[in-house]
């Protein structure tokens, strides 16, 4: 597996092609991931992209942080491991009991 990485400050018309081809120079990308909002489908500013290697992870940070592309200067680090969500199990929210009120 190879070794992800966290990239943001994205122009919001960046494309997963784009960033292919960015950090191809890098080494090999076995993955990106462009995040989009799921009602507009638009980019929201930020992907990751998974490096072949830790070499090649390395070398794209090196290369890419900090630099310009598509007009906003990147920001590239290695991605922090996914933190868990809560399933919504448990109270808060949800269905509006009627308590012993009448409604008529």
């Amino acid at each position: 597996m190879g070794t992800r990485l966290f990239v943001g400050n994205l122009s919001f018309n960046s494309t997963e092609g784009d960033l292919m081809e960015l950090f191809k120079q890098a080494g090999q990308v076995t993955r990106c991931d462009l995040i989009v909002d799921k009602f507009t489908n638009r980019s929201r500013g930020f992907a990751f992209v998974e490096m072949a290697t830790q070499e090649e992870a390395h070398r794209a940070i090196q290369m890419f942080n900090g630099k310009e592309f598509g007009g906003r200067q990147l920001t590239v680090n290695e991605a922090r491991p996914r933190e868990e969500r809560s399933g919504g199990s448990g109270g808060g929210g949800g269905g509006r009991g009627h308590r012993g009120r009448d409604r008529r």
